[in-house]
């Protein structure tokens, strides 16, 4: 239950933190991505704002164990390969041309209308999917 309650506070933080950011803001995100045409910076301020508390979490977390039990993940693989690479041009371009990515499109889900549970459909529809065009991929490409 204490796991529970406090994944509640985390996610309303978190939240709470893309509201105040404009990270739900389409127009935002798309305006930071338009570098040729009226681009909007600010978003820079919330990524930062973003990685460097994240950088310094990950490190005071080498050698300890979460409070309510379990472990911290191990560090990503750094190599990089077709999966990060269609993974994270598929993500790019899904973020361009809707301006929302996973947290502010469920953070929208509540005054984004009915665009925003579309985007949730074809999110969760991707999600699913995701794993059978890996196996496929991984078939197409062999891991050198």
């Amino acid at each position: 239950m204490q796991r529970l309650i406090l994944a509640l506070i985390a996610g309303g933080l978190f939240g709470t933190g893309l509201s105040i950011s404009g990270m739900t803001d389409t127009t935002k995100v798309q305006g930071w991505l338009d570098v040729f045409g009226n681009w909007d910076p600010t978003l820079a301020f919330v990524m930062g704002g973003a990685i460097i508390p994240m950088a310094v979490a990950w490190l005071l977390t080498k050698g300890r164990t979460p409070l309510v039990g379990g472990s911290f993940p191990a560090p990503s693989e750094p190599k990089i390969g077709h999966n990060l690479v269609v993974g994270s041009v598929l993500f790019g371009v899904g973020w361009g041309l809707a301006g929302l990515c996973p947290g502010p499109a469920i953070a929208s889900l509540s005054f984004g209308g009915w665009q925003g549970w579309v985007f949730l459909a074809a999110m969760l529809a991707g999600m699913w999917l995701a794993p059978s065009v890996r196996a496929t991929m991984d078939r197409a490409v062999p891991a050198e």
